[in-house]
């Protein structure tokens, strides 16, 4: 009688194994048709199939008229408002200062492409820098503990939570677009914005394109008060201003060449945006 019963029980068990395989293989193919044809497949009322296309996803990006930003004065207006808004600490030191968005010149915004004969004009601009938001950021992943992650709008964010301070993504970023807190940044903030939070001690910090106001339908602070000068937008999106601003003038990007997909385009001969 024991035999017996392991017999059968041996039986369910093959049987209830059968049965998971071809679940699991009805689940494969299922996966397998839907991404060859990037869409979900539904059918028609004559019962034919037909393949719904995958939606693309926003890239959110910039486009920043460097001339005529200079020309208007207005950068260290709205490198003042973004690091208020965002709690970012001033603390009077070079060496430890903590930035979102500041200025450089050319030829250390782009030291790849500078030449010795620059025009005097565009060697004479200063050019806002911050993170570019890149389509394969190596921040990303240099991150062990995924502090650091991307959205699927493109937005390169962070949850501070999680970050550990050990700079991996620091010397993964090639643009210098991160900044450590070195000591408690909220001693050196006058006043404290409480719709946004506060750092700590050792907690690596970045632009992060005013994720909190575009989830809320609104503009990131740098573009809304830059008076056109700093355009953003949908990369994706032929018919968006920054699509515009690409088609009516000639920009370049910071460090195109180690192929990581800057979101921040500069156009330096003063066009028409």
């Amino acid at each position: 009688m024991q035999k017996d019963m392991k017999n059968q029980n041996s039986m369910e068990r093959r049987t209830f194994l059968k049965a998971g395989a071809a679940v699991a293989a009805g689940a494969a193919v299922a996966g397998t048709l839907s991404g060859c044809h990037g869409g979900p497949i539904t059918n028609k009322a004559d019962g034919s199939e037909v393949v719904e296309p995958k939606a693309k996803t926003r890239q959110w990006g910039f486009v920043i008229d460097v001339p005529k930003l200079n020309e208007l004065g207005i950068f260290e207006e709205i490198k003042e408002a973004c690091h208020a808004y965002h709690n970012v600490p001033d603390t009077g030191n070079p060496k430890t200062a903590v930035k979102w968005i500041w200025e450089e010149e050319y030829h250390k915004t782009f030291p790849e492409i500078a030449s010795e004969y620059l025009n005097e004009e565009i060697e004479e601009l200063g050019f806002p820098v911050l993170c570019n938001h890149c389509a394969d950021a190596p921040c990303v992943r240099g991150c062990p503990t995924e502090a650091t992650f991307k959205r699927e709008d493109g937005i390169v964010s962070m949850d501070y939570h999680r970050c550990i301070g050990c700079r991996f993504c620091m010397a993964a970023c090639p643009f210098g677009a991160r900044s450590l807190n070195f000591s408690d940044p909220r001693e050196f903030l006058d006043e404290v914005n409480p719709e946004f939070p506060t750092r700590s001690k050792g907690v690596v910090e970045k632009c992060m394109m005013c994720s909190e106001l575009i989830d809320k339908g609104e503009t990131p602070i740098c573009a809304a008060m830059s008076q056109g000068t700093i355009i953003f937008g949908d990369l994706n999106d032929p018919s968006s201003d920054v699509r515009k601003a690409l088609n009516e003038n000639f920009t370049i990007r910071r460090r195109v060449e180690l192929g990581t997909g800057p979101s921040v385009y500069y156009i330096v001969d003063g066009g028409e945006a």
